[in-house]
């Protein structure tokens, strides 16, 4: 059973060791090991029950490490990361002989970033290797934003927890490619597209979502056990769910007021800021999970900002 502390020290020797540490970072926790190893990546994709053609990120502790992972940075990704790094940002880039091909899916590039944690930064400049760290959590499953999200979930499957408190962001970073040196979105995350589009000015959004090019862009993935429904029209929603035990997720606690008061009800937020939505966003799921509801139906937030990015999450973990 895995441990939970602030010891930087014994997170760092488990995993020069090659074992596997779940550290904190501002976006969700992750499930850390020695990104240049396949021995070590292979554990993380078993303790996770992760399929193989699903691609990790690699973290680093300063943008003088990614030269030696990647073998071309386009000049819109200098601009991102001058202005982002250390942050909820990943870029997809050429990868370098030295990044194993199983931390990559088998794809020619890597998914990069530098985490804003103070404590995991401080960890990743300990080590002389970048760490593999995808959500620390079961695959498919509801993302882990406290230590004792992870403990509940891989708990029995990990020696060590570095506790950091509640991850700030609380939803995954923003992945960003590029054909071309064109920028594109691959997953929408805690860094807004319009905070993007500042720096760029423009940037596109992968649309098909049949193949899979960077971490987070399953068709079903961040889903309760309990059945999820996301729905633009709640009331429609729950009349075809006569007879099951539901619960609505909503923005604000005041929405849907007219609903039956048998109706059980849960809000996001207390006045509608959606940052504050999606620091909440994987904490409620979390809560809702245990609370043997047969069914959440979360309502879509408004689709500008960072609610792009929850309402991305909302539809994947309804499918």
């Amino acid at each position: 059973m895995a441990k939970l502390g602030t010891n930087l020290d014994k997170a760092a020797e488990l995993l020069r060791n090659d074992e596997l540490v779940a550290i904190p970072t501002e976006t969700v926790y992750g499930l850390a090991g020695n990104g240049l190893k396949s021995d070590t990546i292979s554990k993380i994709y078993m303790v996770k029950n992760r399929p193989p053609g699903n691609p990790l990120i690699l973290h680093i502790a300063s943008v003088n490490q990614l030269e030696s992972l990647v073998t071309k940075i386009p000049e819109a990704a200098i601009k991102l990361a001058e202005k982002f790094w250390p942050g909820p940002l990943t870029l997809v880039l050429p990868k370098n002989n030295v990044v194993p091909g199983i931390a990559t899916a088998g794809l020619n590039t890597v998914a990069v970033r530098i985490p804003s944690h103070e404590m995991t930064l401080k960890l990743l400049s300990m080590l002389d290797f970048p760490l593999a760290a995808p959500s620390a959590n079961l695959s498919n499953r509801v993302s882990p934003t406290t230590a004792e999200h992870v403990h509940f979930q891989i708990g029995k499957r990990i020696k060590y927890i570095l506790d950091g408190g509640q991850c700030s962001k609380g939803i995954e970073s923003t992945i960003i490619g590029f054909k071309d040196e064109i920028p594109i979105i691959l997953r929408h995350g805690a860094l807004s597209i319009d905070k993007i589009k500042q720096v760029l000015g423009k940037v596109l959004t992968k649309n098909d979502h049949n193949s899979i090019l960077a971490p987070g862009m399953a068709p079903k993935h961040y889903s309760p056990k309990t059945r999820l429904i996301a729905s633009d029209n709640i009331k429609r929603t729950i009349t075809g769910l006569n007879g099951l035990d539901i619960v609505v997720l909503t923005l604000c606690p005041n929405n849907h007021n007219t609903l039956e008061s048998e109706i059980s009800k849960a809000s996001l937020t207390s006045n509608g800021d959606l940052s504050e939505a999606a620091f909440n966003l994987y904490d409620k799921l979390f809560l809702l999970d245990k609370m043997n509801f047969d069914c959440i139906v979360a309502e879509y937030v408004p689709e500008v900002g960072i609610g792009i990015s929850i309402n991305d999450r909302l539809r994947r973990a309804s499918n």
